[in-house]
């Protein structure tokens, strides 16, 4: 396997897990439900899988169009002279890009979805601001089928990029198994934050590192770009 795609791989991984754990809104809403619907353990692990799946195959479409840059660019000749690679350019740039936006974001305190249970066992999602008294104007119940619409319109943006460098290889091979690990990770970590959840334990506080979570995901993609240019990954 080329070193540059061990690197990727590490890099999607790595995204996975952070975006999934630093967003409580990967996996409250399952135990909320859950626990407000009775639902058996079988039942929560089906919807979590389902929600993820939509969540994941929307990420996977927008990669796809990183896919196509990589795949037109790679006919470009003189490009393949650039030290360390136009692949690993585009990671360096987007991840710094997209990094200093979410830190913007995270400073300006963006609003954000937030799920909330209300005494009668109901479920809503509304936006919210953090440190903010929550007194949401419009409120929308939340069903199953709303939930897995929510995941399905709120792909996980970093994975953009990922699948240039296969796609300017022309691997094929490649950007399924970086997909494929992409949706195991992504999938197994919104699981096992549902289960710890749904047994009642808790080891994560993420509250506070939800508002960097796009920083996070750009500060992954730089360093993958750095590693490949100036170090030589």
């Amino acid at each position: 396997m080329p070193g540059e795609l061990q690197i990727l791989i590490i890099t999607a991984i790595t995204i996975a897990c952070l975006h999934t754990i630093t967003g409580p809104d990967h996996y409250l809403p399952f135990i909320a439900l859950s626990k407000a619907r009775g639902w058996s353990f079988g039942k929560t692990l089906l919807w979590t899988v389902t929600c993820g799946c939509g969540h994941v195959w929307s990420s996977v479409l927008l990669a796809l169009g990183g896919s196509a840059i990589g795949w037109s660019l790679s006919k470009v000749s003189w490009l393949e002279n650039i030290r360390g690679g136009i692949a690993g350019w585009v990671l360096l740039v987007f991840g710094l890009v997209y990094g200093i936006w979410g830190l913007m974001r995270a400073y300006k305190n963006k609003s954000h979805k937030h799920f909330d249970t209300y005494q009668d066992g109901s479920i809503y999602v509304y936006e919210h601001k953090h440190g903010k008294a929550v007194q949401p104007a419009e409120r929308h119940k939340v069903t199953p089928w709303v939930m897995f619409i929510i995941f399905l319109l709120g792909p996980c943006e970093p994975m953009i990029p990922l699948l240039y460098y296969p796609a300017a290889q022309h691997s094929w091979s490649g950007m399924l198994l970086l997909i494929l690990v992409y949706t195991f990770f992504t999938l197994a970590t919104m699981i096992v934050m549902v289960v710890l959840g749904y047994y009642g334990i808790s080891f994560f506080k993420t509250e506070k590192l939800e508002r960097f979570m796009h920083a996070l995901g750009g500060l992954t993609i730089f360093i993958c770009g750095a590693g490949m240019v100036f170090m030589g990954w």
